[in-house]
């Protein structure tokens, strides 16, 4: 795998993810655009356990050319019975107030590609402690009870990739310490940190890898967690990445339990499509999971739609109603 990731140069990581960063800032999906139906549904909400709290990200699901807009996005979380939004900025809070719909996890606020320059790099980490920790005082004001955080890209410049890597020890030891300063001003303000764990095996942007990241395996990134030792410092477990990289969805869930585990993004593998028959995954068994180890955060459905938006929505929130 390391041979692989050499193999990319600078114009080429550079290139894959502002492409990837543009589809989570803009809402464009990728790839291709879709002509969506109306959001609202006529056949009632989906969900009826309640017991998972479900809610939307924005980015697969949002587009400037035939997408919806924010205002589409909430209205189909409600009509699918769905507990809010996530993945959005203090712009689009109001919005969601309207709709009486929570925000399950906001950026870190860092501007371009946030997963590039992560806590694992001293040469960024400042920058993304202060801002990270304004994002906190903005979600705990708000009541938004997450924000996410990424190792980073394990280049020691990652304008100039040549220059050299960080080592995993050092980019561990390097998160823990960034990740500590968080914790602290977390506590404070009643906000969880949640640290991502991506993909890097797919090269492509368009199947959503990220090669180049530090954070690529889940029992790295669960490690570093443990080693913070903070309530409020936590996994954000994407299940996408997860079985990409190291498989064994629900033997983890189980080990990591709610200590570790903050924050839940669903999508299908491979291509990281609807949640249907044509997937690897049996997402009621991994919901059922969950439940199993007492978790009562929010479950983001994060696919990016291959078919009509609202009909994956509601196939994929009715499989995880468990």
């Amino acid at each position: 795998m390391e041979e692989n990731h050499k193999k990319f140069n600078r114009r080429e990581i550079l290139k894959g993810s502002a492409a990837l960063t543009a589809a989570m800032v803009t809402g464009a999906a990728m790839p291709g655009n879709l002509s969506a139906k109306a959001t609202r549904s006529d056949t009632g909400p989906v969900v009826k356990n309640k017991r998972i709290k479900q809610v939307l990200a924005t980015w697969p699901f949002m587009n400037r050319a035939g997408f919806w807009t924010l205002d589409q996005l909430c209205q189909a979380a409600v009509d699918l019975g769905c507990e809010g939004i996530e993945l959005a900025g203090p712009d689009a809070w109001p919005t969601m107030k309207k709709f009486d719909l929570v925000c399950g996890m906001s950026p870190n606020g860092m501007p371009g590609h946030p997963f590039i320059k992560g806590l694992n790099n001293p040469r960024y980490q400042q920058e993304v402690i202060e801002t990270t920790r304004r994002r906190i005082e903005a979600c705990a004001e708000a009541g938004v009870p997450n924000v996410i955080a990424f190792t980073g890209y394990k280049y020691l410049d990652v304008d100039n990739p040549e220059k050299g890597e960080i080592s995993l020890d050092e980019g561990a030891d390097n998160t823990v310490e960034g990740l500590k300063e968080l914790a602290r001003y977390a506590e404070r303000h009643g906000v969880t940190v949640c640290l991502e764990h991506l993909n890097t095996r797919a090269p492509d942007p368009y199947l959503f890898g990220t090669p180049g990241y530090q954070g690529d395996d889940i029992d790295y990134c669960a490690d570093i967690i443990r080693r913070v030792g903070s309530p409020r410092v936590k996994l954000l477990f994407d299940i996408y990445h997860v079985q990409i990289m190291n498989g064994d969805v629900i033997a983890r869930i189980r080990e990591y339990g709610t200590d570790l585990v903050g924050h839940i993004h669903t999508a299908g593998v491979p291509r990281r499509g609807e949640l249907n028959e044509s997937q690897e995954l049996n997402y009621p068994a991994i919901m059922r999971a969950l439940l199993e180890i007492g978790y009562e955060g929010y479950v983001g459905q994060e696919f990016v739609p291959r078919c009509d938006p609202m009909e994956g929505l509601r196939q994929a929130v009715s499989l995880c109603d468990v």
